[in-house]
């Protein structure tokens, strides 16, 4: 692994992937057993831990997340421009490790030091792998989707792992004669350090293998390595005391909810102007294709803003509206099956899609990407719907079935495979070499907007309860998961309403 190949053999791979996307698939792994792990207590760990009131956690779980997609908008902005992907990766590993031990240590006194933490560490790491991935690929390779979802599937198998295993760890149900109840969520949010520690030892161990892709831009070309020039070296360190001096920063905004409608305010408006200003710099061709990206990313708000009710109020739902029983003989934590169910589907599937896509482009019936946008949304509708109709499979106390609210989890991860790992790809398509870490970046904030407005709704449901019984509770969540339900479906219809203009106009050469 020490004597890399220059980025055109690399690129120039036989078959279906290159070898190189294993090794960030592993590292993406493990980071992501470490955020999802993290995201599924959140809400929980705040309702019964904290004493937070439903709206309150709903609120706060959105605000946390909003800040970790926004800071990948600002993390890829540093990539691009300073650190490079592979400063950038370890830098924000690292700083999730410290995040992660310090919940481990006391998650009730420290619990927003520790988020704030992992907040910055993620807008460092989250938006570069991904943007690592796109470069594996020459402009035009066919394969970039079918790679994407395989690395997608990477993602899915950390969460899956993290969603179930941490929170249930917490709970108490799982290890719950081995790990002393005063310690389950310590050891709980000590497992996501651990697991983190090996997300970035993966890291290290396998970047000499990428050639050039995500070397710092100021890096000094008449020396070996990744040595950034002396006289901007300055740069370098900048970020990295930036980074430290905002975690107290962060910390106050994310517990305060009111200060998050701020910051989303101006940091969205302002994205927009950076990247118009960007825009002058590029040619009318190339313009047409980041306004494409641009439409792909204003509708992933929607998308992410019904599929995230994961994190929030499904986690609520979870907790007081259903069975444990899937099947009829397994036992299974509900917020553990809400966690993990849709990771599940997405390892099962994800590569099954790939090479259907890889197939159909072979035989040139591929759908283009907004046909592809467009599907992810009305399956997304038709889950929600999914989620409504476990009012019908309901006992006279308010419990609903594991098993309709597992279809409705299958029926979410159809859409997002249709969506997620396409957008991914879009982004690194469609954006010029020297946007794409902005771009990406872009595109996970647009994910900070989804879940800001997934905690709105999510509130929204909980402060309309005058419920107190489950019975009650199922009627008004169900409801609300009904509304989301056509939002997504009118948002898939346009989308394919619209796709032979933006394919034709916009996107070029780009399918």
């Amino acid at each position: 692994m020490s004597n890399p190949h220059t980025l055109e053999e690399l690129q120039d791979f036989k078959g279906k992937y290159p070898k190189q996307i294993w090794y960030l698939f592993f590292s993406e792994m493990w980071e992501r057993f470490s955020f999802y792990g993290m995201r599924g207590m959140l809400t929980y760990f705040m309702i019964t831990q904290l004493m937070m009131d439903d709206a309150v956690a709903n609120l706060q779980y959105g605000a946390t997340q909003a800040f970790v997609y926004a800071f990948t908008f600002i993390g890829g902005l540093f990539a691009d421009k300073i650190l490079g992907f592979r400063k950038s990766l370890f830098w924000g590993g690292l700083l999730m490790i410290i995040g992660s031990m310090i919940l481990a240590a006391d998650p009730h006194r420290f619990f927003f030091l520790g988020i704030s933490f992992n907040i910055i560490g993620t807008g460092f790491f989250k938006p570069n792998i991904s943007t690592m991935v796109g470069a594996l690929y020459k402009d035009g390779d066919y394969r970039r989707d079918a790679g994407f979802s395989l690395f997608y599937s990477g993602i899915n198998i950390g969460a899956l792992l993290g969603g179930y295993f941490c929170i249930s760890i917490g709970k108490g149900t799982m290890l719950g004669n081995v790990v002393p109840e005063a310690l389950t969520w310590n050891v709980a949010f000590g497992l996501v350090a651990v697991v983190m520690t090996i997300s970035l030892l993966t890291f290290v161990y396998t970047r000499n293998t990428m050639a050039t892709i995500g070397l710092s831009p100021l890096r000094d070309i008449t020396k070996p390595g990744n040595t950034i020039i002396a006289s901007k070296k300055w740069y370098e360190y900048a970020v990295y005391a930036g980074g430290l001096i905002s975690i107290p920063i962060i910390m106050k905004m994310v517990a305060t909810p009111r200060y998050v409608d701020y910051f989303m305010y101006i940091v969205g408006p302002a994205s927009l102007l950076y990247l118009f200003y960007e825009m002058t710099k590029h040619s009318a061709a190339e313009v047409k294709r980041l306004f494409a990206a641009l439409l792909f990313i204003v509708f992933s708000v929607i998308f992410w803003a019904i599929f995230e009710q994961a994190g929030g109020s499904l986690t609520i739902f979870a907790a007081n509206n259903l069975d444990n029983t899937l099947l009829g003989v397994i036992k299974l934590d509900p917020n553990g099956v809400n966690n993990a169910a849709n990771s599940l589907f997405v390892i099962i599937f994800a590569p099954i899609i790939g090479i259907v896509w890889i197939a159909m482009a072979r035989k040139k019936l591929e759908p283009n990407t907004v046909v592809k946008f467009g599907l992810g949304f009305l399956f997304l509708g038709l889950a929600f719907y999914t989620f409504y109709a476990t009012r019908f499979f309901a006992n006279a106390e308010g419990i609903a079935s594991l098993d309709v609210f597992t279809l409705a989890y299958f029926i979410v991860t159809l859409g997002e495979l249709c969506l997620s790992p396409i957008g991914l790809s879009a982004m690194t398509k469609l954006s010029p070499g020297r946007l794409q870490g902005l771009m990406m970046g872009m595109w996970f904030l647009a994910s900070a907007y989804g879940q800001y407005v997934a905690g709105l709704f999510g509130a929204s449901i909980a402060s309309d309860m005058a419920a107190v019984t489950p019975a009650e509770k199922l009627i008004v969540y169900t409801e609300g998961y009904k509304d989301m339900a056509i939002y997504a479906v009118v948002a898939g219809v346009i989308l394919i309403v619209i796709a032979p203009f933006v394919r034709k106009r916009l996107m070029g050469h780009v399918h």
